[in-house]
């Protein structure tokens, strides 16, 4: 059921309900497991996910058969994760070293140097099949031959590249593609990443406002348990969702290297909308571009915000490279070694030729060509210059043409 998706037409989609119950008893039944952990760690975002879902979403039969298919999979996952590390405490013993994050705002290049930085084979990332389908932990010897890889790789076939092909032009999905922490922060319903895909302002409210250190605590233990049995030298890490918890990242990490990421906010603003409307028109009929632009600039508005009094305030920001678009765009392995400078990092030849071949075998717009516009999202671009004037002056931003 969990990675079950839509037919051809309406009236082959399955009626599901999106409700506690049904969702607990499936995954219980699935799995054959009932401990999904300290309920203190998921039940509050779990059920004011459900709950927005519901009420807010205007979601389509489709729709529902997406959201309670995505519910159900990190249900299952917690289900799994939890048995493996109760017969496995060992895994809590794993020691994470000095991780790099890439945080910074969606749509400003931090995907592109998140794929860069993985193809050092000292690096560690959360591959997008190992975070959709977690149990048994992943094996450094089938680590590129993981029956999963296929399972997710039909998963997408089904769902987003049947429903939205277009959405490869704007966010490439693979199953051996680089995922980010908001994958793993869903595993407590606590993500940016639900309200990617569904209309849901009330719990995208909630998540960005709310403590995210025991989130933080989650997500060390899903790297201790992907790196037990896959180690590398480093875990690279990205998110959007990482600015509005700086504290709560630093609080569990306090060793982190952070890179910091900007563009002109107008140019991620409007492309970011394009991605969130794409991606809710999959399982809603009733997808107001106008409220998806209200809603992020907002809510972009307040990661800005959390980002600059961070860096205003905190002595660990003395740390933190800041990485500008342009630059990247303009020599992305010049970057790159920028980056392993300042943190001290050995950059070998075999990394940088990998770097290089993803480079050159990677052209922008191999998908299509992403066209959006400010305005079609009932934003006015004067205001939102002045909006954001704050985030530009205090890391040098340029707009962009």
């Amino acid at each position: 059921m969990s990675d079950g998706v839509a037919g051809d037409g309406e009236h082959e989609v399955p009626e599901v309900e999106l409700s506690e119950q049904a969702l607990l008893a499936t995954a219980r039944h699935n799995t054959g497991l009932q401990d999904f952990g300290d309920e203190a760690d998921w039940k509050e975002g779990f059920t004011r996910l459900l709950a927005s879902l519901n009420d807010e979403a205007r979601l389509n039969k489709v729709g529902r058969l997406i959201a309670f298919g995505e519910l159900l999979r990190h249900l299952e996952n917690r289900l799994q994760v939890t048995e493996d590390i109760r017969r496995n405490p060992s895994i809590l013993a794993v020691e994470i070293r000095k991780p790099v994050f890439v945080v910074g705002l969606p749509r400003t290049g931090s995907t592109i140097l998140h794929d860069l930085l993985a193809r050092d084979p000292d690096s560690r990332v959360p591959m997008t099949w190992e975070t959709h389908y977690m149990s048994p932990p992943a094996e450094a010897a089938t680590y590129d031959t993981d029956p999963r890889i296929a399972r997710c790789e039909a998963h997408f076939e089904r769902t987003s590249r049947a429903l939205i092909p277009e959405f490869q032009a704007i966010h490439e999905m693979g199953a051996q593609l680089a995922q980010e922490c908001l994958m793993l922060n869903a595993f407590d319903f606590r993500s940016v990443i639900f309200a990617n895909q569904f209309r849901i302002p009330s719990y995208e409210q909630w998540v960005e406002t709310v403590d995210q250190t025991p989130v933080y605590r989650t997500h060390k233990r899903l790297l201790q348990y992907m790196q037990w049995h896959n180690p590398k030298q480093r875990w690279v890490l990205k998110s959007t969702g990482h600015l509005f918890a700086l504290d709560a990242l630093y609080t569990v990490y306090p060793d982190a290297q952070v890179v910091m990421t900007h563009r002109d906010p107008l140019k991620l603003i409007a492309s970011h909308c394009s991605l969130v409307s794409m991606a809710c028109s999959m399982g809603s009929d009733q997808v107001d571009k106008r409220e998806v632009g209200e809603q992020w600039s907002v809510s972009w508005e307040r990661a800005m915000r959390n980002g600059v009094e961070f860096r205003r305030t905190r002595p660990e920001a003395a740390t933190i490279f800041d990485m500008h678009f342009a630059e990247l765009a303009r020599d992305p392995l010049a970057m790159v070694k920028r980056i392993y400078a300042h943190f001290g990092l050995s950059l070998s030849a075999t990394a940088e030729a990998r770097m290089r071949d993803f480079i050159d075998n990677n052209p922008k717009e191999r998908h299509g060509v992403h066209r959006y516009r400010i305005e079609d999202f009932g934003l006015d671009a004067t205001r939102e210059r002045e909006r954001y004037r704050f985030y530009q002056d205090y890391f040098a931003v340029a707009n962009e043409g």
